[in-house]
């Protein structure tokens, strides 16, 4: 499955209606684009999408949105995505819409509504969210004859509605359940972003020698076993002796965190590049240097790497990396003025030409540098303390 377009209509967090394009929204040079998937016609996705803004602009509850719409589609339960941290502030008599825009492997477009409230009166350790209403409309890829009418499902009756008496349906679990089930298949999702404040390894077993050797070369091997609760590592450097540990914790005191964060991140994008899935990861550049996070960010954009479009979403500060990206239409920028905005730059800049990074930095976008006038009172705050 793929996604193709989100809007949420009712998050307190957010001033307006919050909506993102998966699809390029620009036109597509050329049918043979290489850095694009293709879906079928003239309908590309954009394989890396990065969500860019100053501190508290509102990144990584964008994030938070993302992976909790994938969560829900997956099948899992309102009440244990841990994502769901995003419906807080919500009363009992609101609700919060999600609209999601899919491709399915049966060659549909689909549309899912899924309206979520709050139940009155339930404590912190109840299942406080249920899923008050949701319908599902399909339509088949060959009745799209241009991009305009992907979206468009007016007049068109739902293929599946959620029966309120349906005693075998949780109620806080989406009616996806059984699309997923009849068709096999889900939105295959790492999400990172819990691993943003932490950065120890996330994951354990062999790691691919030619990973290790790009990360750190001076790394001669470096291997993990496993048997049950016991740890054998191994850890050697050229012309150093080998070294063994017994906890995953202690390779903080040998690897640098930017290995440590490496070997996570990349090993995350094989398990994604094999599926055609999503990896998510807030703050990108942390604990890396430039050249690594665009090398990632190359491979997503390479279909001879990334041959299922798999699609890379992610948060980041460093303005350079915005350099990285052709398109216009794969970059949102977020702002945090009493609510939280996105806007696609392409809405902004019209032509791909134009450098990205300086644009961002000398705020002709504005909202996304530091307003002049608190630089001028920190700057004096420093010079008479």
């Amino acid at each position: 499955m793929k996604l193709l377009k989100i809007k949420v209509i009712g998050l307190p967090l957010y001033k307006d209606v919050f909506e993102m394009d998966f699809f390029a929204r620009q036109r597509v040079e050329s049918e043979k684009n290489e850095t694009m998937h293709h879906l079928f016609s003239n309908i590309y996705l954009n394989n890396a999408i990065a969500i860019m803004g100053i501190n508290a602009s509102g990144k990584t509850t964008i994030l938070k949105t993302l992976s909790f719409i994938l969560n829900l589609l997956n099948n899992k339960p309102v009440n244990n995505i841990t994502s769901n941290e995003i419906l807080e502030g919500m009363n009992s008599e609101q609700g919060v819409c999600f609209e999601t825009y899919f491709y399915c492997e049966n060659q549909t477009i689909n549309k899912l509504k899924t309206v979520i409230k709050k139940k009155a009166g339930q404590g912190e350790e109840d299942n406080k969210y249920f899923i008050e209403d949701e319908k599902l409309w399909s339509k088949d890829i060959k009745t799209v004859k241009i991009k305009k009418n992907l979206l468009e499902f007016n007049h068109m009756l739902p293929t599946m509605v959620r029966n309120k008496d349906e005693e075998f349906l949780m109620e806080d679990v989406s009616i996806m359940i059984a699309l997923n089930k009849k068709y096999e298949t889900g939105f295959f999702l790492r999400d990172m972003s819990k691993w943003t404040d932490f950065n120890i390894l996330s994951l354990l077993g062999e790691f691919p020698e030619e990973l290790i050797a790009f990360l750190d070369p001076s790394i001669e091997y470096f291997k993990i076993n496993v048997e049950g609760e016991d740890f054998d590592i191994r850890l050697k450097f050229r012309e150093s002796e080998e070294i063994s540990l017994n906890s995953p914790v202690t390779l903080n005191r040998y690897l640098s965190s930017g290995t440590i964060k490496g070997i996570g991140v990349f090993m995350n994008a094989m398990f994604v590049f094999e599926k055609g899935g999503y990896l998510i990861i807030d703050e990108l550049e942390n604990h890396f240097n430039k050249e690594i996070v665009a090398t990632l960010i190359r491979f997503f954009m390479d279909c001879t790497v990334n041959r299922k479009g798999a699609v890379l979403l992610f948060s980041t500060h460093y303005s350079e990396l915005m350099d990285e990206f052709d398109r216009n239409d794969s970059i949102f920028i977020a702002r945090n003025r009493n609510g939280i905005t996105t806007e696609n730059l392409s809405n902004i800049l019209k032509r791909n030409d134009i450098k990205k990074s300086e644009a961002y930095q000398s705020g002709f976008l504005q909202g996304t540098v530091p307003a002049y006038e608190a630089y001028a009172n920190l700057k004096n705050v420093l010079i008479n303390s």
